[in-house]
């Protein structure tokens, strides 16, 4: 198995600012410049990235939602 690399996956972060075509975004606490020009996305919404890019903006209420599934699962 090959060493951790945290570009093999997407991550979900706030749009905290934006200036062009990058977005500064918060990862809980780790905030990172990432490119908006595959989607449309404003400040304040919550954006799927990978390795840089915005790939799809996510609605919080669904976000919420599906957390709140998961945890209920996982309390079963």
């Amino acid at each position: 198995m090959s060493e951790y690399d945290p570009y093999d996956m997407a991550l979900i972060g706030k749009i905290i600012k934006i200036e062009k075509n990058t977005a500064l975004v918060d990862f809980n606490g780790i905030k990172r410049d990432i490119e908006l020009g595959l989607v449309e996305a404003k400040e304040g919404d919550y954006i799927l990235v990978h390795a840089g890019y915005a790939i799809k903006v996510i609605d919080e209420k669904d976000m919420t939602d599906n957390i709140r599934k998961i945890i209920n699962k996982l309390n079963e």
